[in-house]
């Protein structure tokens, strides 16, 4: 019987875990071991084989043990209340200013409609065919002309095409 298949099934196998796990070293008792997580604090850094890429390695000053190096960075410790309350009032200042902001869009919107519905009646009016007269700088009466009408339903359909939408 040829185990030649089965050895290279099995060294597959292996190569692809180890091709995986991105750190390697040996554990107290001299055994290989293959992890994508860090070995445990204390592990000497001679039996630390392979490391990921862009890994840190930790110098250990002398004198200090590599257990003290090695320990994983204490934990974060619970939010105080003072930290809770700050937390707090900095959601309330967000929540105050996304209203704000929503009440500005809703008084612009409404602007634009205000707007939207007197150019729209002006067109209108300046479409009908009356006579149209304004007051000039003098607060005398004048009538419009057909090209200074033209020119004001030019200027009426722009402000349409900006309010309108």
């Amino acid at each position: 019987m040829d185990h030649k298949p089965f050895f290279i099934a099995l060294l597959g196998l292996v190569l692809a875990a180890s091709a995986q796990a991105q750190w390697k070293w040996k554990d107290a008792k001299g055994n290989l071991q293959y992890s994508d997580r860090p070995p445990p604090a204390g592990t000497p850094d001679k039996d630390i084989l392979q490391r990921p890429p862009g890994a840190v390695i930790t110098v250990v000053p002398l004198g200090q043990p590599a257990s003290a190096a090695s320990a994983p960075a204490p934990a974060a410790s619970a939010p105080t209340k003072a930290d809770q309350e700050a937390t707090a009032r900095r959601k309330q200042e967000q929540e105050r200013d996304a209203a704000k902001q929503k009440e500005e869009a809703r008084r612009v919107a409404e602007q634009r409609r205000e707007n939207c519905s007197r150019a729209q009646s002006n067109l209108r009016e300046l479409q009908s065919g009356a006579r149209v007269s304004r007051t000039n700088e003098a607060g005398e009466r004048t009538f419009m002309d057909d090209a200074q009408r033209q020119a004001e339903i030019d200027r009426v359909r722009s402000t349409m095409n900006s309010e309108c939408r």
